[in-house]
């Protein structure tokens, strides 16, 4: 049977069992500072039982029949949905995530393990034409593909549970073992996942849950670990690639989520979608629209229906159906976001609503005129801001998005094609989003970055195909 509704203590699922430890943190309600448990941190010596566990499963979920690990994920799919509000809740209560947004991640995240089942059935290499040369005439040649074995997943606090389904559903699918490690922001919200996921039938052998940074930090060394998957900050990741030695690695990282507004674009389609996508989950997604450039014909116009949207949402407590915007992750997060505010200010940006924080709580913000070097424009917010400059020449704004480091999504408002398809050719992203924010994201789609946001793509196909290898085989007559 599930525990509470809301774990006391984040424990570690090592070889079946449930475990503590003797060190351990506590877990906050971001928007009432209060204290709702512990998270165990993983040693290094019931890490190294977990790495063994995971290392002795991976041949039998690699052997067990395709068909009967996507039923497996299918049970488990029904399961999480079967809890959604409880699993809701938890989300809401750790990580400050409204309780009506926690609700459609958890149901996204059953449709992302459904997806991940389809896809397992369907892994297929390919024949190679061998009478090409003469060296291979002949030959009978196939390439196939094959799990790497066991996947280190490491999942961030913004959308815990959808980014975990979207590492332990394609592993699983691919026939691997995976040993997760969630952020410790979001550590009770994955043990209820986890607990959820186990009495849907997922077998224990196939999981081992361990909390801690030192636990991260040596998982990413382990020699028993063949893949990493990994979804957090580019410095971060940047510090994994590093340190994974000759793994490979799928790495999806930050952004500072461009969206342009062309002379043609419908004004009120665009300014809803920005003022709604630049705030909701309260900015901390790595797609997040964080910057709109609007071109001058439209940009007076544009800022006023922004900031009358924005300054229309109601913040307040996670719990509560008719918040649309709750706390960030943590105080100090608020303060390093009111830092790159006041930044801006003194740029010379405009504050049109909001500008302000309360422990943990900052009000939704709209910055117009920000000049293209401000920090708040360069670096990843993670917070309720967006910054709106105009634009004269829309190639000049392709070429300032593509002079930054990051290479995730841009979206652009256009009624031309010759717009779209130059936005489409110019922009060095993972996705170029038309007539939408860079705010999107479909779970069967491959997702991800270039450059500093990133390396692999996610998406239960794509996700599948980096977490198994190829080999190679030929047949001589």
């Amino acid at each position: 049977m599930l525990k509470s509704t809301l774990p006391q203590v984040a424990s570690l699922f090592i070889d079946g069992q449930w475990v503590s430890s003797d060190a351990s943190r506590r877990a906050l309600n971001p928007f009432s500072g209060e204290s709702i448990g512990r998270v165990f941190e993983c040693p290094p010596e019931l890490l190294e039982l977990a790495l063994d566990a995971a290392r002795r499963a991976a041949p039998g979920v690699a052997a067990m029949p395709a068909r009967e690990r996507a039923r497996k994920l299918r049970q488990a799919a029904d399961n999480v949905r079967a809890h959604a509000q409880e699993l809701a809740h938890v989300m809401a209560v750790e990580t400050g995530k409204p309780i009506r947004d926690g609700r459609t991640e958890v149901l996204r995240s059953a449709d992302t393990l459904d997806l991940s089942a389809e896809e397992g059935v369907r892994v297929e290499g390919q024949h190679i034409p061998m009478d090409s040369s003469a060296i291979g005439a002949g030959k009978l040649g196939v390439s196939l593909r094959f799990p790497v074995g066991v996947v280190a997943a490491i999942t961030p606090f913004n959308a815990p549970v959808n980014l975990t389904a979207h590492k332990l559903g394609p592993a699983w699918a691919s026939g691997n073992a995976v040993i997760l490690k969630p952020s410790p922001q979001s550590a009770l919200t994955i043990q209820k996942y986890v607990e959820v996921l186990l009495e849907g039938g997922i077998p224990p052998e196939w999981l081992q849950l361990v909390q801690g940074d030192e636990a991260a930090a040596a998982l990413i060394r382990a020699p028993q670990v063949d893949f990493i998957s990994f979804t957090g900050s580019s410095r971060v990741g940047e510090l994994i690639k590093t340190g994974s030695g000759l793994r490979r690695v799928a790495l999806e990282l930050g952004g500072v989520g461009h969206t342009i507004v062309a002379h043609d674009a419908t004004l009120e389609d665009s300014a809803s979608a920005c003022a709604m996508n630049s705030m909701r989950l309260s900015g901390q997604s790595c797609i997040s629209v964080q910057n709109v450039c609007v071109h001058r014909s439209l940009y007076d116009a544009f800022v006023e229906r922004l900031a009358a949207s924005v300054a229309g949402l109601r913040t307040g407590n996670p719990l509560d159906d008719a918040t649309d915007v709750g706390p960030v992750i943590s105080p100090d997060s608020a303060t390093r976001i009111q830092t790159l505010v006041d930044d801006a200010r003194r740029d010379g940006a405009r504050l049109l609503c909001g500008g302000t924080h309360a422990g943990a709580l900052v009000q939704p913000t709209v910055l117009a005129d920000v000049p293209a070097t401000s920090r708040a424009v360069q670096h990843e917010v993670f917070g309720p801001v967006v910054s709106v400059m105009p634009y004269d020449d829309l190639e000049a704004v392709f070429r300032q998005i593509n002079a930054g480091p990051f290479g995730l999504q841009t979206g652009i408002f256009t009624q031309s094609m010759a717009s779209a398809f130059a936005a489409v050719r110019s922009l060095r992203m993972g996705a170029v989003i038309v007539n939408g924010s860079s705010t999107w994201r479909s779970d069967q789609a491959p997702y991800g970055g270039v450059k500093a946001s990133g390396i692999g793509r996610e998406g239960p196909r794509f996700a599948i195909r980096e977490m198994t290898e190829e080999r190679f085989v030929v047949f001589n007559a």
